[in-house]
């Protein structure tokens, strides 16, 4: 089954449910006119008052292809958000075990958000031990024949999933937060990851 996913940086746990999937064959959209205030360029983590998003600056220079979507380079935002995911996750049971691995997701230098998050993505495939293989797009078709999630997560509002309650380090103060970036369900599950994501039920 050929799925269209669009290219988010360090997805949330729903959109692992589709790309782990053996069945699904997955193509990355990159021709799309880039939609603001989306997973593209911003993730959620659980912090310490609560939920947490790290937004990647965008240099705009007039281009609005994702492939061509460049970060800006004047704010250290690379470091920001690794020290905001350190102070996050630290204390999570998992986070020393993995931490050297997601370092490398903040090393890479460049200016483009695709290439970024798809070095983030394979960083995270490493993690979880799937050698999964993707193509991108070559050009944008309004109505694809392959299954169009490009528009089915949003990071304002909640998709039809039933997600299983697992512990989160601030959970006693603020409750379970569902869907949270992969990162959460790495430094809270370790290598049960893979099967949470395989367990996924959709309504």
């Amino acid at each position: 089954m050929k799925i269209l996913l669009p290219i988010f940086y360090l997805p949330p746990i729903s959109w692992f449910s589709f790309f782990v999937d053996p069945e699904n064959e997955i193509i990355f959209e990159q021709y799309e006119n880039f939609p603001k205030q989306t997973y593209r360029n911003r993730t959620n983590i659980y912090g310490a008052n609560g939920k947490l998003s790290l937004i990647i600056p965008m240099n705009h220079n007039g281009t609005r292809l994702l492939k061509d979507i460049e970060v800006s380079t004047r704010e250290k935002w690379q470091k920001i958000h690794w020290k905001s995911i350190k102070t996050a996750y630290q204390t999570t049971p998992y986070f020393e075990f993995y931490e050297d691995q997601l370092a490398e997701i903040y090393t890479l230098k460049t200016k483009s958000l695709l290439e970024f998050n798809l070095h983030a993505i394979k960083v995270i495939q490493k993690i979880l031990k799937i050698e999964k293989k993707f193509t991108l797009t070559e050009e944008y078709i309004r109505e694809p024949e392959s299954l169009n999630y490009r528009n089915h997560f949003s990071a304002k509002e909640k998709i039809g999933v039933d997600l299983e309650e697992y512990f989160q380090s601030f959970s006693d103060k603020y409750g379970f937060l569902p869907d949270l970036s992969i990162l959460d369900l790495i430094c809270n599950k370790g290598p049960e990851s893979l099967t949470y994501i395989k367990n996924i039920k959709f309504k």
